[in-house]
C-alpha cells in the first residue's frame, strides 16, 4: 500500500479514539467546554513546539488582517465543534456522536453553493438525501425509536458536523496563503487564547496536578489532535484530496469500535445501516469532485 494512504489512514484512525480520552476525563468531573480547554491547550503548545523546530519561518503572519481566517477556525469552528462533539458524547455515544459529526461534507455541499457558487450535481445531491437517511437511522427516527431518540444529542451532534463544516470554509480562504499544518497551529493558538477566560481554574487545577489527569489531557492534545493533524497532513501532501477524505472515513469506524467494545455502548443494526449510510455519502461527494477535476482537465486539453 502507498505510505501517503498509511499515513492518513493512521491519522484518521486516530482522531477516531478521541472519545477515549474525553470519556475519561468526563469520569474526573471536567464539563464539555473545559475538555474543549484542555485539548486547545494541550494541542496549541505541542503544534507551536512543533513548528518552531522544524519551520519556524511558515508561521509569521503575511498580514495581520489575516488573523480574520484563524478566528473563524478556532472561534467559529474548533470551538464549537468540539464543545457540540463532547456534549453529544455525554448526551448519547460515541458512534452517534460520531456519526452526526459526519454530516460535515452536507454541509460543506450546501454552504459551498451559497457562497462560492459550486454547483448542486446530482452526485451532489443524491448524497445530501443518503446523508439525511443514514441521520434519520442512527438518530431513530427510521423506523421511529422514542427510547433512542434524543433532541439535545441530535441538535449537538449535528451541530459538530456544522462546525467541522465550517472549518473547510475558512481554511478555503486561508489556503491562499498559508500551508495546512501552519493553518491548524494557528486556529488551536487562537481558540486556546478564546478558552484561557472560561476555566475554573480555583476549582478544577488541582486535578491538573493528578498525573492520571495530565496523560489524558496531552494524550488527547497528542495522539488524536497534533500527531494525527501532522501525519495526516504529511499523507495529503503526497495524495489527492479526494481520496484522503474518502480513506478518512475509516474514523467512525475505530470511534464505533472504541465505544462498543471499551465502553460498551449501544449501537444497533439499524444504525450501523445509517453509518454506512453517511459514510457512503462522504465517498459520492468526493468521488463526485474528483470526477469533475478530470472532466474540466479533458475540456482544457482539447
Amino acid at each position: 500500500m502507498n505510505k501517503a494512504y498509511i499515513y492518513i489512514i493512521i491519522g484518521a484512525a486516530l482522531w477516531g479514539t478521541i472519545g477515549w480520552y474525553v470519556k475519561h476525563l468526563y469520569a474526573y468531573g471536567f464539563t464539555p467546554m473545559e475538555v474543549v480547554t484542555l485539548r486547545a491547550w494541550s494541542t496549541a503548545i505541542m503544534l507551536l513546539g512543533f513548528m518552531l523546530i522544524v519551520s519556524p519561518k511558515t508561521l509569521r503572519l503575511q498580514k495581520l488582517i489575516d488573523i480574520r481566517y484563524f478566528i473563524g477556525t478556532g472561534i467559529l469552528s474548533i470551538i464549537f465543534f468540539n464543545y457540540c462533539m463532547f456534549t453529544a458524547i455525554e448526551l448519547s455515544t460515541i458512534p452517534v456522536a460520531t456519526a452526526l459529526l459526519y454530516t460535515a461534507p452536507a454541509f460543506v455541499t450546501i454552504i459551498s453553493f451559497f457562497l462560492f457558487k459550486e454547483p448542486l450535481t446530482k452526485s451532489k445531491i443524491m448524497a445530501l438525501v443518503i446523508t439525511l437517511i443514514g441521520t434519520a437511522f442512527v438518530v431513530g427516527l427510521i423506523p421511529p425509536n422514542l427510547e433512542v431518540l434524543q433532541i439535545g444529542s441530535i441538535l449537538f451532534g449535528l451541530g459538530s458536523g456544522l462546525g467541522y463544516a465550517l472549518y473547510s470554509i475558512f481554511s478555503k480562504f486561508a489556503l491562499k496563503k498559508y500551508s495546512s499544518l501552519s493553518i491548524t497551529t494557528y486556529t488551536f493558538i487562537i481558540a486556546s487564547i478564546t478558552l484561557l477566560p472560561f476555566f475554573p481554574y480555583q476549582e478544577k487545577f488541582h486535578l491538573l496536578l493528578n498525573p492520571a489527569v495530565l496523560f489524558y489531557a496531552f494524550g488527547l492534545g497528542f495522539l488524536p489532535t497534533a500527531f494525527a493533524y501532522i501525519i495526516y497532513t504529511y499523507g495529503l501532501q503526497q495524495t489527492e484530496a479526494s481520496k484522503a477524505s474518502i480513506l478518512s472515513t475509516v474514523e467512525p469506524v475505530v470511534a464505533t469500535l472504541v465505544g462498543v467494545l471499551i465502553f460498551h455502548e449501544a449501537f444497533s443494526f439499524v444504525q450501523m445501516i445509517g453509518m454506512a449510510c453517511i459514510i457512503s455519502a462522504v465517498i459520492l461527494i468526493q468521488y463526485n469532485r474528483k470526477r469533475l477535476k478530470l472532466n474540466f482537465f479533458k475540456k482544457t486539453s482539447i
